[in-house]
């Protein structure tokens, strides 16, 4: 099965474009199978590192870690 790759997400109020993909891994939370995104960008003139998760039941997105 082929999952979406994240392109760009919202926060604070600033839209940030996902420039790299380090990992992809999965887990399962309360049940519900995720795929989580390893990924960085340059963010305020700064390269930062963040995860964001995929609900594969709903189809959402979630910024996990920054």
């Amino acid at each position: 099965m082929i999952y979406p790759a994240p392109a760009r997400f919202q926060h604070k109020d600033k839209v940030i474009n996902v420039e790299q993909i380090l990992r992809v891994s999965e887990e399962k939370l309360a049940g519900n199978p995720m795929k989580i995104y390893s990924c960085q960008s340059d963010i305020d003139g700064k390269l930062r590192r963040y995860d964001l998760k995929f609900e594969l039941q709903t189809c959402k997105w979630f910024l996990y870690r920054m």
